[in-house]
């Protein structure tokens, strides 16, 4: 007898018995069913079909190996393109780990092996296309066995792509019943692994009634392998669960209906019991077979936990406005057909309008834990994990059961925020804060280039506190003239510039700039930037003209209308912060000049007085801090101008 396709006769006569012999080609591809045509949904590990994971063959150095295949990814795939390899040749592979992307008609999606082994050659590189069923990539059961399985296979006849099975299981399951009229989908239990011959669904994510989109898990299967996330293909609606939790199903059969339109599911309702082999379903809104038939109980479908496995019937709209409006919606009657919760229902439970129904004891839902050493992730989570290197051991899981989810690894590589968890009723409302970039402003670019055009400038910086009680006492007695406290410290700096004028210079290439003029710049934060109004000829003006010319200039800042001589004429800047309480901070020094003031806030102190009674008096003092260009102001001179400004400060009858 000859090999087809890298398989023994006999191997070859014990697939045909195992078919019942009707097979009838001499194409190993004959053996590979392919995807059920009304399949919508794919599970994210497989990638190979049932019989085409479990078809080894034999090389010429008796290595045995594993043949990858074009998967059916939708109900309407023919062929499907290699978006990325995920692993190398050479590569190890586990059972459950992604190992290449595949595009098929509908959306990118991930695939997975079934087995162990190493990936030994394939046949099929990225961007290329390979129809559905044909072989993309060999496996060696052992590491030793790759050469020799990348050798003796090749992607030649044996690569072909199987015939589409001409009547889908699905179709031999339904033939005693006619499929409504509608456009629908039909979920078929997958299958998981080379050796599953039926599955159990350990839990649905989804349940009837519910939207679904394409590439969103939708139930988890448990094989004889592992237990899997299964992944709708397309979108639509979960019309009728034919198998329920914790029941099992063979693989191709039947076990739940998608509706294209919400509308159809009724008539779908009715065609899944077909499916199941039952009876027609009954309405959802039926009462319990225990219930009277003459007396009915409208109420009674309105218990939102009455349907099996505890699961809640509502509409989408409503699960998502109850998750917003922070309302259990298991609690919320339901004024639809069968019981179902509406948006209305959510919105009269929120408000306190709807008496909110009791929950039913009804059995809980099935709980999964993943077996011992195996960390629960969906197929995309560990793919991203594995690229960033993350242990998935160290990732709390935040999907279903506490799998780990794709967000969960982008929130740890930090390529997504954590999502902000809801407010319970009642609690305090959540501050909106400001997110994104906001362009700067003319002003504030300006602000931004001068405070870097500092950075070049060696500076120091040198503080002392001022007693601060003359000083008080005389700004209360000007006051009521119009005098304000920044005019009062722009004529004080300006009397102690006048025996320090070196602080009041700036450094040139050549030497230093004495300035003849006193020029005082007052930082004035307005909305959207900063900008210095300058005090001009400080020292030679009283106070009260200060004052109003202050009041002036603010003003115009705050309009914008300051003119550039306004606000670049400064020769000293002084930086007021005592207002809003700041103990000590330092200044930048702005380009171009030599010093700047950094004013703080007053505080009381208690210090020794021999005149007091107690030997103790309270006094009000302010520290200040100079910031100097270091080039051509000294240590000395600041210190000297910061005494000086003390005894001035202590002695203000001089700045009348």
């Amino acid at each position: 007898m000859k090999l087809i396709a890298g398989i023994s006769s006999a191997a070859l006569l014990c697939l045909l018995s195992l078919n019942g012999g009707a097979q009838q080609s001499a194409s190993v591809s004959a053996f590979v069913p392919a995807a059920p045509p009304s399949t919508a949904v794919r599970t994210i590990l497989p990638s190979n079909n049932a019989i085409a994971n479990a078809m080894r063959y034999e090389t010429s150095l008796n290595a045995e190996g594993i043949k990858i295949t074009m998967p059916a990814l939708s109900s309407t795939m023919k062929e499907g393109r290699v978006v990325s390899w995920l692993k190398s040749e050479g590569d190890e592979i586990e059972a459950g780990e992604a190992i290449m992307v595949v595009e098929s008609d509908k959306a990118d999606m991930d695939v997975e092996a079934f087995e162990d082994g190493y990936l030994a050659k394939i046949l099929t590189e990225e961007g290329e296309t390979a129809e559905v069923g044909a072989v993309v990539a060999l496996v060696a059961a052992e590491e030793g066995d790759i050469a020799a399985v990348a050798e003796g296979g090749d992607g030649g006849a044996d690569g072909a792509a199987a015939p589409a099975v001409e009547e889908a299981p699905a179709a031999e399951a339904s033939a005693g019943a006619a499929a409504p009229d509608v456009e629908f989908s039909q979920l078929d239990m997958p299958a998981l692994s080379s050796t599953m011959k039926e599955g159990k669904v350990v839990s649905w994510l989804k349940g009837e009634g519910d939207s679904v989109e394409a590439g969103e898990a939708i139930m988890v299967v448990e094989s004889d392998k592992a237990d899997m996330d299964v992944e709708a293909f397309e979108d639509g609606y979960i019309a009728a669960i034919i198998t329920d939790e914790g029941e099992a199903a063979n693989v191709g059969s039947p076990v739940a209906l998608i509706a294209a339109n919400e509308a159809d599911i009724p008539a779908l309702k009715a065609y899944a019991s077909s499916l199941a082999g039952g009876a027609p379903a009954a309405p959802a809104a039926a009462a319990p077979a225990a219930a009277s038939p003459a007396k009915a109980a409208p109420k009674a479908a309105a218990n939102p936990a009455a349907s099996a496995g505890g699961r809640v019937v509502a509409s989408p709209l409503a699960k998502k406005m109850a998750t917003e409006m922070g309302v259990d919606i298991s609690t919320v009657a339901g004024s639809g057909p069968g019981g179902r919760i509406t948006a209305g229902d959510v919105q009269k439970a929120a408000s306190g309008g709807g008496a909110p129904a009791k929950k039913a004891a009804a059995p809980s839902k099935p709980s999964w834990t993943p077996a011992a050493g195996v960390v629960a992730a969906t197929p995309t989570a560990r793919a991203l994990a594995k690229k960033a290197k993350i242990d998935l051991a160290t990732i709390e899981g935040t999907g279903e059961f506490g799998r780990v989810t794709a967000d969960d690894i982008k929130i740890a590589t930090g390529e997504m925020k954590p999502k902000r968890k809801i407010a319970a009723p009642g609690a305090p409302a959540v501050v909106e804060l400001p997110e994104g970039l906001v362009p700067f402003t003319g002003m504030q670019r300006a602000v931004s280039n001068n405070m870097v055009a500092t950075m070049g400038c060696p500076v120091f910086r040198a503080s002392r506190e001022i007693e601060m009680d003359a000083f008080n006492a005389l700004y209360r007695s000007v006051k009521p003239k119009g005098v304000t406290v920044s005019a009062l410290l722009a004529k004080a700096v300006a009397k102690a510039i006048e025996k320090h004028p070196i602080v009041n210079s700036s450094f040139r290439e050549e030497g230093t700039f004495f300035n003849k003029d006193i020029n005082v710049a007052m930082a004035v934060a307005i909305d959207g930037g900063l900008i210095t109004p300058v005090l001009k000829y400080a020292n030679e003006r009283d106070v009260l003209e200060l004052g109003e010319n202050w009041k002036e200039l603010v003003g115009k800042a705050k309009s914008g209308t300051l003119s550039p001589d306004e606000y670049n004429s400064g020769t000293f800047t002084i930086s007021n912060m005592g207002m809003f309480g700041v103990s000590q901070f330092d200044a930048i020094l702005p380009a171009g000049q030599g010093g700047i003031l950094a004013v703080a806030g007053t505080q009381e102190h208690i210090v020794p007085c021999k005149q007091a009674v107690l030997g103790m008096k309270k006094i009000s003092k302010m520290t200040v801090t100079l910031t100097c260009d270091h080039r051509q102001i000294y240590g000395a001179d600041a210190a000297l101008f910061l005494k000086t400004l003390n005894d001035v400060m202590m002695n203000p009858q001089q700045l009348m």
